[in-house]
């Protein structure tokens, strides 16, 4: 920072009147920024206000679908993508032996990406269970393998005081009640199908009641594809009752706790300044399937990391996948992913942990904001145009500025630029960032204020999250 950016900072700083305020974006969005909208104190969405409250101290997890498609690699939905006939599918169950699998290794890798919850798929559509279910013999103890898997990684989650969620899938392609009608996610009817939904409903709730009481502390039911939208609350209900900590989401029975929006492909609300409704987005690290995929094409490590923050930094919980292989390892590839992405998360997550919404601040919609008390986190989750970030309408420089990925410091200057000759103000840049040199990450910087503008909402949210960090 040069002298006369030094003394224009160090005079802004102590000037009250060059600090943002909502109507002060409004007013920069209406000065000729045309793609800037004026902005309102976003939202946070409401907490539980009891044991469920742990989901928002957590907000980053991994997901598992692991069954027998591991064994082939395609997809977890092999038999309806590659409409194997039933008969043929469930031979499966007499090559499954995932003599490798350890639960603390996934645990080891989840804690290595900054992950803090777990959400495994006790049962996909093709109907296969990973526990000693009483409900039907197709399952894990009926074949070499004869473990539960479930009681391994919920023991292995108890004993290092990680919240362990499980996925339930309603479309069942083999229990025979299930109304199987070649749906979307369904299978056509097949020989010996006795579909009649209320016995199905009896068969689903009696391996819920399994999976909440066999296992101890249950953090979550993740149900999905309830295909022709049934309703009945009395399940939820009787989730509730045997596990109050336990977090439900939308896809089930009712509305349940949260919204699921997935894979990207939800694109409303993508440029809202926060989620209003409790949500937790998921997404995996292949694009081409969720469970094992052999040649899979994996994501960049920038496209999951812009993924991550733009929840992250709204409010909202961000779930990301992986399959594990037959033999219940993770594949190379997909454990460097989550390697590569903890190594930028530990360096960034006090800009994503313990902070609220605050991109209202700015006019600026390429970049998000969260903040923590007079620190403003700016991070840069869509592709830098330039190597210089304008942050309107903040006419005065923080007195620290550090770019979190490098821990080096950042070029401030509040001058005024030729963009700017509508307004004849000069505003807040940060400069010279590193974009070219990481390229492939999200550059998070954060800045270090005397004073922020601060709301009675503003303060309300600051003191809630002040709380749940104590």
């Amino acid at each position: 920072m040069n002298r006369r950016h030094f003394i224009m900072s160090s005079a802004g700083a102590l000037a009250t009147s060059a600090l943002p305020s909502v109507s002060c974006c409004a007013a920069a969005a209406s000065a000729g920024d045309k793609d800037s909208k004026p902005s309102q104190i976003p939202k946070p969405a409401p907490r539980f206000g009891d044991g469920r409250d742990w989901w928002f101290e957590r907000r980053f997890g991994m997901f598992v679908h692991w069954g027998l498609y591991a064994i082939h690699g395609f997809h977890e939905q092999e038999q309806w993508r590659r409409r194997v006939p039933r008969a043929e599918y469930v031979k499966l169950a007499t090559q499954w032996n995932p003599v490798n699998y350890n639960p603390d290794a996934w645990l080891d890798l989840a804690e290595a990406a900054g992950m803090k919850y777990i959400c495994l798929t006790t049962k996909h559509h093709d109907g296969f269970c990973l526990w000693d279910t009483k409900q039907t013999s197709y399952n894990t103890m009926n074949t070499p393998y004869g473990k539960d898997v479930v009681k391994m990684l919920a023991d292995a989650c108890h004993r290092r005081g990680f919240p362990l969620c499980l996925y339930y899938s309603i479309a069942d392609w083999h229990q025979k009640n299930y109304p199987n009608q070649g749906r979307h996610h369904e299978l056509p009817p097949q020989p010996g199908d006795e579909p009649d939904l209320m016995k199905y409903l009896e068969f689903l709730k009696a391996q819920i009641r399994e999976l909440c009481t066999n296992y101890g502390e249950i953090h979550g039911i993740w149900w999905d594809m309830n295909v022709d939208k049934h309703v009945d609350r009395s399940i939820n209900e009787m989730i509730r009752k045997l596990q109050p900590k336990a977090v439900i989401n939308n896809r089930g029975y009712d509305e349940g706790d949260f919204g699921t929006p997935e894979r990207d492909y939800d694109k409303n609300g993508e440029e809202s300044l926060s989620f209003e409704k409790r949500t937790e987005a998921c997404q995996s690290v292949g694009s081409e399937s969720w469970g094992y995929r052999k040649n899979e094409d994996y994501y960049t490590d920038r496209h999951l990391l812009r993924s991550i923050v733009k929840y992250l930094a709204r409010d909202a919980n961000y779930l990301l996948n992986v399959g594990p292989k037959g033999d219940g390892t993770i594949s190379d590839e997909a454990a460097a992913i989550l390697r590569r992405i903890g190594k930028w998360y530990r360096v960034v997550k006090e800009s994503l942990e313990g902070v609220v919404p605050a991109s209202h601040l700015t006019a600026n919609r390429n970049l998000l904001l969260t903040r923590r008390d007079n620190t403003l986190y700016v991070i840069l989750h869509k592709d830098p145009m330039t190597e210089a970030v304008k942050l309107k309408p903040f006419t005065a420089a923080p007195r620290r500025a550090t770019l979190l990925n490098t821990a080096q410091p950042v070029e401030c200057a509040v001058d005024m630029t030729p963009s700017d000759h509508v307004e004849q103000k000069g505003y807040l840049r940060l400069r010279k960032l590193p974009v070219n040199e990481l390229a492939n990450t999200v550059l998070v910087a954060k800045l270090e204020f005397d004073r922020l503008p601060e709301s009675a909402q503003e303060r309300q949210v600051s003191d809630k999250v002040d709380e749940r960090q104590k």
